[in-house]
């Protein structure tokens, strides 16, 4: 399938993922340099060059590949013989809660660099055995399988974070990660919100800095490098997932859930939802 489909497709309605086992015997032929709308992690078996803005890196064998969506990238291989698995996402498809553990495996994506990882026996045989497992569930019928999904590609990053160079995945980034980390639990801790009459009372990048006794603007660059996402961004997501389950599962008025959430006039409130979902809040409750 080629990647203009497979674009398309990952853009569309259905679940964006997308999994599959490759075998070439075809001439090597180099894929177009530039920029992907999704995540990729990527088992190389065969050797060949990646190149990528102001460098190239050559694989010479079984590798480990974690690829950004922002990030340009050609690879050119080697050899006529060639095969290995590879698993396409965008960020939509892992969100869940928003715990750190989930921020931290999103290092392996970076938006500088890939992060290639070179691969020996034992962690060849467990890359692979949970590639297999990916490609045969996401073929299969099974009505939780995109649930299924998620859980291999943690599983994918966890063994990509154990295989990291201390350098990476040691001290240097270990205070970025904590900050980041009490940043996401101060905003998580604020839901669910159990009644119209406690609003939340941290909405701003500067409300949380004063929490956590460091200044926004270091606040602001920890949680853009780790989680690739700014502070604001992390907050009114958070925000609108709430707004969104208080409007389907609550009988409080648009004005209980707008003070809640700390709009002091529910036109305020309309204005925000509709940014940020292009719909009102109205219109979800119809």
């Amino acid at each position: 399938m080629d990647t203009h489909h497979i674009r398309n497709e990952i853009n569309g309605q259905l679940p964006a993922f997308k999994a599959a086992f490759y075998q070439f015997s075809a001439g090597p032929s180099q894929a177009d340099y530039s920029r992907r709308d999704f995540y990729k992690i990527w088992l190389v078996n065969h050797s060949g060059t990646l190149t990528f803005p102001e460098r190239s890196v050559r694989i010479s064998g079984p590798s480990l590949l974690f690829l950004h969506p922002l990030l340009p990238y050609a690879f050119m291989p080697d050899e006529k013989e060639r095969s290995g698995y590879w698993a396409i996402f965008t960020e939509a498809f892992l969100r869940t809660d928003a715990r750190a553990e989930r921020f931290s495996l999103h290092s392996l994506f970076r938006m500088e660099s890939p992060t290639i990882l070179t691969l020996q026996d034992e962690g060849y045989a467990t890359v692979s055995f949970l590639f297999q497992h990916i490609v045969s569930t996401y073929h299969s019928g099974y009505t939780l399988k995109y649930e299924s999904l998620k859980s291999y590609i943690d599983l994918l990053m966890h063994e990509g974070l154990k295989m990291q160079p201390a350098e990476i995945n040691g001290t240097r980034q270990n205070a970025a990660f904590r900050i980041a980390g009490q940043f996401l639990d101060t905003l998580e801790k604020q839901y669910p919100i159990a009644t119209p009459m406690e609003p939340i009372v941290l909405r701003k990048p500067k409300d949380f800095a004063a929490v956590l006794a460091i200044h926004v603007n270091h606040l602001n660059a920890v949680v853009q490098e780790v989680t690739g996402k700014s502070t604001r961004t992390h907050i009114a997501e958070r925000m609108i997932a709430e707004s969104k389950a208080l409007l389907h599962f609550s009988n409080w008025s648009i004005a209980d859930i707008a003070y809640c959430l700390g709009f002091e006039y529910p036109n305020h409130f309309n204005n925000f939802f509709k940014k940020h979902t292009g719909a009102t809040p109205l219109s979800l409750r119809r």
